[in-house]
């Protein structure tokens, strides 16, 4: 558990505006060896059109085509990422075999020419898009590549959270549970490693008494396990 949030995954969870939210996803982009990102926070609105919040770092010639929404009815990668949640690693084929290789041109001029993307489809008509991309190939290696693919999803798991949170006005925002203040200790102390005995120990409750804190908080998260009940409160901001 420790190790899964170490290092770029946990420190955007920290981020508390958009400056700092735009920064860790700059920094996790460039570790993964891509030069530009762009992250959307969507919001589907019952009457008018939706609402579209866009982080980005891409070249300043490129941010109208990039910000058009008509861009999105005719980019493959776009049209699959509002069907799908499965990332999708796209090229210059995937626009050919999309019907659109001039769009590839266009935006292979300004750096764009290979990329991961994916989208998070929530309830209530919250969607979160994430897409990195570079002027090189992908590495060969397809291991390589599962992995950098494994990364952003878990990178965006822990983004998602934190869009809505610093990207959103607060009638926009989803209700997050209550969780009474002693679920809360128990699930600071598991996010730590910590086995159910030991948080018993330290707080001065029984093992079983531990258990059952976790598993409420579980309970009111909707999670199936104590890794899914710590990450979860971490992406809410319920714990840190």
């Amino acid at each position: 558990m420790r190790s899964m949030l170490q290092g770029r995954f946990q420190a955007v969870l920290g981020a508390e505006s958009q400056p700092e939210f735009r920064a860790e996803i700059e920094r996790f982009t460039h570790s993964l060896d891509f030069q530009t990102f762009s992250a959307m926070t969507v919001v589907d609105h019952a009457l008018g059109k939706p609402e579209f919040i866009v982080l980005d770092n891409c070249p300043t010639g490129f941010a109208e085509a990039m910000h058009n929404p008509q861009l999105g009815l005719q980019d493959p990668v776009m049209q699959h990422c509002k069907r799908y949640s499965v990332p999708i690693v796209w090229d210059q084929q995937t626009y050919v075999g999309g019907g659109n290789p001039d769009l590839w041109d266009a935006q292979a001029s300004f750096g764009y020419r290979t990329g991961i993307c994916l989208a998070l489809h929530l309830p209530e008509g919250r969607h979160f898009l994430l897409g990195v991309d570079r002027d090189q190939p992908l590495p060969e290696d397809p291991a390589y590549v599962t992995r950098m693919v494994a990364d952003l999803q878990l990178f965006a798991v822990h983004a998602l959270d934190t869009a809505l949170r610093v990207q959103l006005p607060p009638e926009q925002q989803l209700e997050r549970p209550h969780l009474t203040p002693r679920e809360l200790e128990v699930l600071r102390w598991t996010m730590d490693g910590k086995t159910a005995w030991e948080v018993g120990a330290i707080l001065g409750i029984t093992e079983r008494t531990a258990v059952l804190h976790l598993s409420n908080a579980g309970q009111k998260l909707g999670c199936n396990n104590k890794h899914q009940t710590v990450l979860k409160a971490l992406r809410l901001g319920l714990i840190r």
